[in-house]
């Protein structure tokens, strides 16, 4: 048997029971997590129906237009994500436009160097081929950078007095940063480091297995895989660059001073 495998509704429906199997778990344990599971649920179902409507009339029409703004759309609540997971968020437009313009570059220029070089679809900018791309790069991008930038301001508030005493002693900015730099970058690469050590023999990831699923030849599939986490890891690895030396920057001045004047209070202190 082969070929595209259509799923109906009620498909849908008793895969769902799962989720409810999760909720009723956590009642029966106590863990506090079945409102946020059914929640979680719902939205990504929300979500998912919504982006078919969209990607259905973005590939009727084709347009540079219409696909640009679905991808800003798409960076801008990436973005707010990612402000969401800093305990420690940089104050004014900082908070969102650290961790948002870093992805935006970082995303889009991978994105753009993927399609015009090796998927080469006509026109580069086919939504088919341009908002799928985008997603995955994206959503690794975006934890990546959230991972490095939470690490970044705790750790510096955290270390706060080593750090000073270092600068006190005349070293620089950059040397007195480095420790809490290079654990940042760390953490926020770590995850697809993991990944792509355990994808092939561990786990079969969502669109190499789609695509399977959909008939494609399984070589054919691999291949597409191997450059989606390629793109994934150029994405990542460039996104927590620029937002974790964006956040050194915002955290200290010209004078070589620490600055933790600009962030916030942690969430739920």
């Amino acid at each position: 048997m082969s070929g595209y495998i259509h799923l109906d509704y009620p498909d849908l429906a008793i895969a769902g029971l799962l989720v409810v199997a999760n909720a009723a778990l956590s009642i029966a344990l106590q863990l506090g997590l079945a409102r946020r599971i059914v929640v979680a649920a719902v939205r990504m179902v929300v979500q998912l129906s919504l982006v078919g409507l969209v990607l259905k009339v973005l590939f009727a029409t084709v347009s540079p237009l219409w696909t640009g703004l679905a991808a800003m759309a798409m960076v801008l609540f990436a973005g707010q994500e990612i402000l969401a997971r800093q305990d420690r968020r940089f104050l004014g437009w900082w908070g969102y436009g650290l961790g948002t313009g870093s992805m935006l570059t970082a995303a889009g220029l991978v994105t753009v160097f993927g399609l015009t070089t090796q998927l080469r679809p006509d026109p580069w900018y086919h939504p088919q081929y341009a908002i799928p791309l985008l997603g995955m790069v994206l959503g690794n991008t975006m934890t990546g950078i959230s991972l490095g930038l939470h690490t970044l301001t705790s750790g510096v508030v955290e270390q706060r007095a080593a750090i000073e005493a270092r600068l006190a002693l005349g070293d620089p900015v950059r040397a007195a940063m480095l420790p809490m730099v290079r654990k940042a970058l760390k953490n926020a690469v770590m995850p697809i480091v993991n990944t792509m050590g355990t994808t092939g023999l561990v786990a079969l990831p969502g669109m190499m297995t789609g695509q399977i699923l959909g008939g494609v030849d399984p070589g054919e599939a691999v291949r597409y895989q191997i450059l989606i986490m390629f793109l994934i890891s150029g994405g990542t690895a460039a996104g927590a660059v620029a937002a974790v030396m964006g956040g050194v920057r915002r955290l200290t001045d010209p004078r070589g001073r620490l600055r933790l004047d600009r962030l916030g209070p942690k969430r739920g202190a």
